[in-house]
């Protein structure tokens, strides 16, 4: 019975890890989501930082994912400027103080200036980029819902990239880009399928130690049972173990005096009328020496 328990164990942990892997995504995908519950347009910049030397050509791009809300609705796409990289855009001002209209996006161009649209990408083109077009371009996708002689925003998803220019050099004037950071929707996502993966791999870790100490439980109790089951086994042959501590039997100095019989019902050598024993009443005893008569065979050698 004791050695299906790891198995069970195992499998126990394997869910209950899973369930938990479970609820850690769907709580990160419910927040990464929330706050596009009702939109079906999304913007997102394939490069965050681009750097470019005086005098160099950028193309700034962002892309596009999803439609408009309503199949009759019209899309405009708009980039707004700011010089300062850390601050979002507001107000109307777009790059090289271009002006958006409120349902037409970019529509006056400033020389060197180029905007230009895919199905899945739009971009803006600076030619000649000098320190006054370093900063922040927010690029939009406006919703807008025509009805009558208005018209109404309904979706207005953006993002944005940014600029910066160095001073003019000999060498190439290519520009170079940075990699986008993580979105912060996908942050939490990735922190959970973090969690999950290490809680995987440190699964099969736990169940070992959880293994080994049921294996050394079992060891020491089987150790104690042999124990016992040696002791028993000796103390049937050892009669110590039967009748506990063998007594020491004391004597007194008459008992010591007075000869005492033995426990096998025979003579001892100092009890009285024993052959060759002492006299009983304080005598020495010398045993009789008698007289060896000379022959001439013993003195002949």
């Amino acid at each position: 019975m004791e050695r299906g328990l790891p198995c069970r164990t195992s499998l126990w942990g394997k869910k209950s890890m899973y369930w938990l892997c479970s609820v850690f995504v769907y709580v990160a995908r419910g927040k990464g989501d929330m706050s596009h519950a009702h939109s079906t347009l999304s913007v997102s910049a394939p490069h965050l930082h681009y750097t470019c030397p005086e005098g160099a050509t950028v193309k700034l791009v962002c892309g596009q994912k999803g439609a408009t809300l309503h199949p009759t609705d019209v899309l405009r796409r708009a980039w707004l400027f700011t010089p300062h990289s850390d601050r979002h855009c507001t107000g109307r001002t777009g790059p090289r103080h271009t002006t958006i209209g409120h349902s037409r996006g970019n529509h006056s161009l400033a020389p060197g200036l180029q905007f230009g649209a895919t199905e899945h990408n739009f971009w803006v083109a600076l030619q000649n980029v000098t320190h006054s077009d370093q900063g922040r371009y927010c690029c939009m996708l406006l919703d807008f819902q025509l009805e009558q002689k208005h018209s109404t925003l309904l979706q207005k998803p953006h993002s944005h990239v940014i600029l910066h220019v160095t001073p003019r050099r000999n060498g190439s004037q290519d520009c170079t880009v940075w990699d986008p950071t993580p979105a912060g929707g996908s942050v939490p996502v990735a922190l959970a399928i973090a969690a999950c993966i290490l809680a995987l791999l440190s699964l099969p870790l736990i169940l070992v130690l959880v293994y080994k100490q049921r294996q050394n439980a079992q060891s020491s109790r089987r150790a104690q049972e042999l124990v016992r089951m040696d002791s028993e086994a000796l103390g049937h042959e050892n009669p110590v173990f039967l009748g506990g501590s063998p007594q020491i039997k004391t004597r007194t100095v008459s008992q010591i005096m007075t000869r005492q019989s033995s426990e096998t019902g025979r003579h001892l050598l100092s009890e009285p009328g024993t052959p060759l024993s002492p006299p009983a009443h304080g005598d020495v005893f010398f045993p009789i020496e008698d007289t060896i008569l000379e022959s001439p065979d013993f003195l002949q050698v």
